[in-house]
């Protein structure tokens, strides 16, 4: 019963993704092509959002459901590494018109092909679970 907070917010998430039409691949499309703001819009009010709520909770000292204070320390910024991992997420973004959390969402609306997507996103992810000790951090 305590979970049914995160089934509340998934929900909620997934009616603004799908109201804002940030799931929509003909938006994404105009975004890598720089011809709409729409989701530029998007993408800044989620990060301004996100900054404002994990401030407000390390403000308040919110506890996980575990217990343990809410905390959050940045990752050294690293180029060669992060301009590689965003090569990769971005071009896998663009071919296929969705990122992790909207391929749950559009799912959910019926776009049953994204199951496709889904498993290429599983199967990378167990083949870097399998590599990453050899890669250079």
């Amino acid at each position: 019963m305590k979970h049914i907070s995160f089934f509340t917010v998934g929900i909620f998430f997934g009616i603004v993704m799908t109201k804002s039409e940030a799931i929509s691949w003909f938006r994404i499309q105009e975004m890598f092509r720089f011809e709409s703001f729409h989701m530029y819009g998007i993408i800044g009010t989620a990060v301004v959002l996100g900054a404002i709520a994990i401030w407000i909770m390390k403000k308040v000292q919110m506890k996980t459901l575990r217990g343990a204070t809410v905390d959050y320390t940045p990752m050294k910024f690293n180029i060669k590494r992060h301009l590689l991992a965003g090569t990769i997420f971005g071009l896998g973004w663009a071919i296929t018109g969705c990122c992790p959390g909207p391929m749950y969402i559009l799912i959910g609306n019926g776009y049953f092909i994204i199951a496709l997507v889904m498993l290429g996103a599983i199967l990378g992810t167990y083949v870097y679970g399998r590599v990453m000790d050899k890669l250079p951090h």
